[in-house]
């Protein structure tokens, strides 16, 4: 075991697209969506045997530390970081970057979240394990690609080119751009292409790589991260981050750096990658009846196909009706077509700005 890895989960989203299930104070990462556990705590189930609780760090949202410390009790307290608001991932990569090279001045991390579902858990460490190798060896900005298995639209892609050499299983290309979210006919031609992955939003690289890379292109995060490694681990640490803070612009990782860099190298991940990323999302984890629905909790269903149903310490009861989500949780109620479930989290926005529903969100 490297005593110079560590591993980064970012766990800040608010999980809209879960709602009324997920609420502001109890996002998708802390709920037992899949696999019977938190999402979070399997997130760190998944580096057991490979990496450390010590040197395993979740970034969060500074109101879900409690509740993310509650879903990973075996991470120490201060490994748990709470932003003092969202900067998007830049931001969040910057300061894990420093906080590792304030506690390991060599050391290298892995970017993970916490709303994936692997499947072939040593595979998926065998994967992290050759990309650590070839971060630090080569200086480079690794990136896990996943070969698409359809034309989604609802990720971004990266364009690979030639395959590098590599002593060990995991096959690695250079990358040569990302591109974001395409329309069906253009992902479609992605697909057919075959040298385009999706982007998983998993990353791998030394803290000085990353430090170096961000004083290329985006100054001000670099700016951050070097003063913040200054009070890692004191008294002052969550002033001076609010403080900094305040100074970012939110920019994801991709348009800081990724789209710009030319030392990135994509890892071909193929340990079975779910994104948890809408409630259609469960169809691939839960098995399905005789009308191929998936329900979970109490439902009762007549002449109902290819529903999907969440219902929490009540019955819900449905009669021919198709292609719905239907969700009870507390007290709200979603029912929608499944081809419109990323439309939650305009319902959320809807609901914020109405002001008069503070108490489902």
């Amino acid at each position: 075991m490297n005593d110079n890895r560590y591993a980064v989960i970012m766990a800040g989203g608010k999980g809209e697209r879960f709602w009324p299930l997920s609420r502001a104070e109890r996002p998708k990462q802390v709920l037992s969506l899949v696999g019977g556990r938190p999402m979070l705590a399997q997130a760190v189930d998944r580096l057991k045997g490979f990496i450390p609780p010590e040197r395993v760090l979740v970034i969060t949202n500074a109101s879900l530390v409690d509740i993310s410390r509650e879903a990973a009790p075996e991470l120490p307290p201060e490994n748990i970081i709470g932003e003092p608001f969202g900067r998007d991932t830049a931001a969040a990569c910057a300061l894990a970057a420093a906080i590792v090279k304030a506690r390991c001045p060599n050391g290298s991390f892995c970017i993970l979240t916490a709303d994936h579902v692997m499947k072939n858990i040593p595979l998926f460490q065998q994967t992290l394990s050759e990309g650590f190798d070839q971060a630090e060896t080569n200086a480079s900005l690794v990136t896990i690609g996943i070969k698409p298995t359809f034309a989604s639209t609802g990720f971004g892609y990266i364009e690979c080119g030639d395959e590098l050499d590599a002593e060990g299983g995991v096959s690695f290309f250079k990358a040569e751009r990302f591109v974001e979210k395409p329309a069906e006919e253009i992902a479609q031609s992605y697909v057919d292409a075959g040298n385009f992955f999706w982007n998983s939003g998993m990353f791998i690289w030394s803290a000085e790589t990353l430090l170096k890379s961000l004083g290329m292109y985006e100054p001000s995060l670099l700016a951050m991260a070097e003063t913040m490694m200054a009070v890692v681990d004191t008294d002052a640490f969550g002033s001076k981050l609010e403080e900094e803070y305040g100074k970012l612009e939110r920019i994801s990782i991709d348009y800081a750096l990724m789209e710009k860099a030319d030392n990135i190298v994509t890892a071909c991940g193929t340990f079975g990658w779910y994104d948890v990323g809408s409630w259609p999302a469960l169809e691939d984890h839960f098995e399905r009846d005789d009308g191929s629905n998936v329900v979970i909790g109490d439902g009762k269903l007549i002449d109902a196909t290819d529903n999907i149903v969440v219902s929490q310490n009540r019955l819900t009861a449905l009669i021919g009706v198709s292609d719905l989500v239907v969700v009870q949780a507390e007290n709200a109620t979603l029912i929608c077509p499944k081809d419109r479930a990323q439309e939650v989290k305009a319902m959320v926005q809807l609901l914020e700005a109405d002001g008069g529903y503070g108490s489902v969100l």
